[in-house]
């Protein structure tokens, strides 16, 4: 498997100036790492440039799950769900070591009306219990071949047995029904370097500033600022055939560079989740669905990692560069949960919070966040630019396949799209490896959350992590006390996912961000140092990153002190 490095990324800065591509994609959320994926296995020279890291917005901040969305279906939005539902399983085979089946809980109490989004309350309550079973048998229906299993129903008994930090009073039945789970950056990051291995060139911190048209009016290049700790500003222009904006929130602004009218409308909603201890909310590992709000919102209550995360918000925009939680965000987050548990949680038992924006897109004036499009759109300017938003992350796959067959019918390339079965970085071999996995690991002295831990972030590329820690024991360290992450994964997100900063590897690669309670501040020299060794840093760029990342991780602090006095 091509390994993605800092090395490689200066050799493809070259060979995108000099040689330009056919596909090029702006964008480097799972989004556009899917559209390079496709491009390149159909055979197209592919460039992706990405301003920031990648996975650094919206692919990042997720809930974490690979669903579809079963609150859609009260929407009356069964396309969608289907899709999704249909992604979900081929995500589910094609990355198996990052996508893993996960139950939810779904209770229903007496004063239960309208679960889930449903569009009505029936009179009492009565014959809710028979309408989730429908809703849930055609979620069921839906999947198809590709169903994880079917739901039940869960006696009140079962479910306080199985979600018991839930109240008891007023709980009459619940439901169990599947979906998936992944962490999104790490999906991010096998899908490009799925994509390397097949050919594509691949750079973050690479901003595009604007572009230039041929004589036909046709966009032909876009000029780019590499914008890394050693890139000194580097200006480059890229020529390409075919130019893919799939930047997300940012649809718009790409649009515009071009001198025309957007064809987006996106409306950006926040949502804000907060990570907590398993131990602290008496969650095992099936997840929890606190099924309404007032606003007809669902909060998902989820085991991950080691850590929960509840969420989500679905509210308005702020500073679309720099997504937090704000104080409203986490009280209305602890004001539903608490009144759904027995033990309510204090504001200081929050480890941290994170937040990031969706691109959704507008139907008409006057609907709520929670109310507009998840479904994506893809459209061609006058100019050439392609440009797509909206959509889930569990449906990235689809939208790929629709823009790259844009792209090959403008070509009249008869190529087929070959990513629906196509094994994502880590998969191959896997789940057969992992015994020998468990095995090597434990040879080495690494304990079994680290195995765990390494298989589901890894899959078979784990492999590459103990060759560093076979050749100095000395990176079997762990990076926190608490969590199962070691000194070795630093060097092999320096050495093979192109990590160039301190945040890159703390809050991406390795996610210490979100589950270390200190968010990685105190593993921050040690990455600061042996990327400094890594990527030939001065001291001054050493000191700097440690500033940096210190000052990026109080944002997930944001919300949660707050003097009341």
């Amino acid at each position: 498997m091509q390994p993605m490095t800092a090395d490689r990324r200066a050799a493809d800065s070259d060979a995108l100036a000099r040689d330009g591509v056919d596909v090029l994609v702006i964008g480097g959320g799972i989004t556009g790492a899917g559209i390079a994926l496709d491009a390149a296995t159909r055979g197209y020279r592919v460039g992706l440039v990405e301003k920031n890291d990648f996975a650094s917005g919206t692919s990042s901040w997720s809930t974490k799950l690979v669903h579809g969305g079963i609150r859609y279906l009260p929407q009356g939005d069964v396309p969608l769900v289907h899709e999704a539902l249909v992604e979900r399983g081929r995500l589910l085979r094609n990355a198996p070591h990052l996508v893993h089946p996960l139950e939810f809980v779904l209770p229903l109490y007496t004063s239960s009306r309208q679960p889930v989004g449903l569009p009505f309350a029936p009179p009492g309550g009565v014959g809710l219990g028979m309408l989730l079973d429908i809703g849930l048998g055609m979620y069921d229906l839906l999947a198809g071949s590709h169903n994880v299993e079917r739901h039940h129903r869960l006696t009140r008994d079962e479910v306080l047995a199985r979600a018991p930090a839930l109240r008891p009073d007023g709980l009459t039945q619940g439901f169990l029904y599947a979906d998936g789970q992944t962490d999104d950056t790490r999906l991010v990051l096998a899908i490009l370097r799925s994509a390397a291995t097949v050919g594509a060139r691949l750079m973050n911190y690479a901003q595009v500033t604007g572009f230039a048209a041929g004589a036909d009016g046709q966009l032909a290049a876009a000029q780019v600022r590499l914008t890394g700790p050693q890139d000194g500003g580097r200006a480059l222009t890229i020529s390409a055939r075919h130019i893919v904006n799939a930047t997300g929130i940012f649809a718009e602004q790409v649009e515009a560079m071009t001198g025309m009218p957007p064809h987006l409308d996106i409306e950006p909603s926040k949502g804000v989740h907060l990570v907590l201890r398993r131990s602290d909310l008496a969650l095992g590992d099936d997840a929890v669905v606190l099924p309404e709000t007032e606003d007809g919102r669902i909060i998902f209550l989820v085991p991950w990692r080691s850590r929960v995360i509840v969420g989500t918000t679905d509210t308005g925009s702020g500073d679309l560069d720099h997504p937090r939680a704000d104080v409203a965000d986490v009280d209305y987050l602890l004001d539903h949960l608490n009144r759904s548990i027995v033990q309510p949680i204090a504001r200081e038992q929050i480890i941290g919070t994170y937040a990031g924006y969706r691109p959704l897109l507008k139907l008409r004036q006057g609907r709520s966040t929670a109310r507009l499009s998840r479904s994506h759109e893809i459209v061609a300017g006058a100019t050439g630019l392609i440009s797509i938003s909206g959509g889930k992350l569990t449906t990235y796959r689809m939208m790929a396949q629709e823009v790259v067959d844009r792209i090959a019918a403008r070509d009249n390339n008869r190529t087929p799209c070959a990513t629906e079965d196509w094994p994502l970085a880590g998969a191959v071999g896997w789940p057969a490896a992992a015994e020998d996995l468990a095995t090597r690991t434990a040879a080495l002295g690494l304990s079994a959350a680290t195995t765990a831990h390494l298989a589901t972030s890894y899959g078979t590329l784990a492999q590459e992590v103990l060759d560093l820690v076979a050749a100095d024991p000395a990176l079997a360290a762990p990076l926190a006390p608490d969590l199962p992450a070691i000194r070795a994964e630093v060097d092999h997100a320096a050495r093979t996912e192109l990590a160039l900063t301190v945040a890159d590897v703390l809050e991406r690669r390795l996610r210490l961000g979100i589950e270390a309670a200190d968010h990685g501040v105190g593993a921050a020299p040690y990455v600061a140092d042996r990327l400094a060794a890594i990527l030939g840093w001065d001291a001054a760029t050493r000191d700097q990153q440690i500033a940096d990342y210190v000052a990026y991780s109080t944002m997930h602090a944001a919300g949660i002190a707050v003097d009341r006095s």
